[in-house]
């Protein structure tokens, strides 16, 4: 049997976009909290766009440097299953946060031209020994900015002994999907402008390329 990576869709903000997404059978979706973002929304929009999600579709919501209290207002509004940090927080913050809103969570990692094999190991290990809740890495392009650059970073620094529980981010595709994950076997993928007619606004054609790209090195 072969294998099946998971497939997340993230910076969804329309309501017709997470249908859509739900309907080619992603398996979660992202929901931006980050208000300089062209993708942001606010706690209110995010209840609009989680109403109708069906269950086992996780919904992650996306926040970057938070407060606990902002946090707790979009989990209070929406039914935000999984939390996702991209911006500077410690092991410790994302455990402290995590562990008070009950939810496990992401840490994003911007990956510089410089970082190492056994950097991105050590990183792991801070802060999956941080908090029961942690639930693995997102491996995104470095950028000085918070959030996506639409670029590929160089895969050959993941090593082979974490590339299969990562999520693999940062530039991708439907022209790249296949072979980024022929080439890892990641656990997960992660797209958002690769999926993007403009900036914030999804394509569902994009969308169905993207997610048949990924299935088709599943089936190899």
């Amino acid at each position: 049997m072969s294998a099946r990576t998971r497939i997340k869709l993230c910076g969804l903000s329309r309501p017709q976009d997470v249908a859509a997404a739900v309907a080619l059978g992603a398996d979660a979706i992202g929901l931006v909290f980050y208000p300089p973002s062209p993708r942001h929304v606010s706690p209110s929009l995010a209840a609009d766009l989680l109403a109708q999600l069906p269950a086992f579709v996780t919904a992650v919501g996306l926040f970057v440097n938070p407060e606990l209290s902002e946090v707790q207002a979009c989990i209070a509004a929406a039914p935000i299953s999984m939390l996702q940090f991209h911006g500077d927080e410690t092991p410790q913050d994302c455990a402290a946060i995590a562990e008070q809103v009950r939810r496990p969570f992401l840490r994003a990692l911007r990956i510089r031209p410089t970082t190492t094999a056994a950097d991105l190991l050590e990183f792991e290990h801070a802060y999956r020994t941080s908090s029961p809740l942690f639930a693995g890495l997102l491996l995104d392009t470095w950028s000085d900015a918070y959030g996506g650059t639409g670029k590929v970073f160089d895969w050959s620094l993941i090593p082979a002994e974490l590339a299969h529980r990562a999520v693999l981010s940062g530039g991708l595709n439907a022209q790249n999907a296949t072979d980024a994950v022929r080439r890892l076997r990641p656990h997960a993928v992660d797209v958002s402008s690769g999926i993007e007619s403009a900036k914030g606004v999804k394509d569902v054609a994009l969308m169905r390329a993207f997610i048949a790209a990924v299935r088709s090195a599943d089936h190899e």
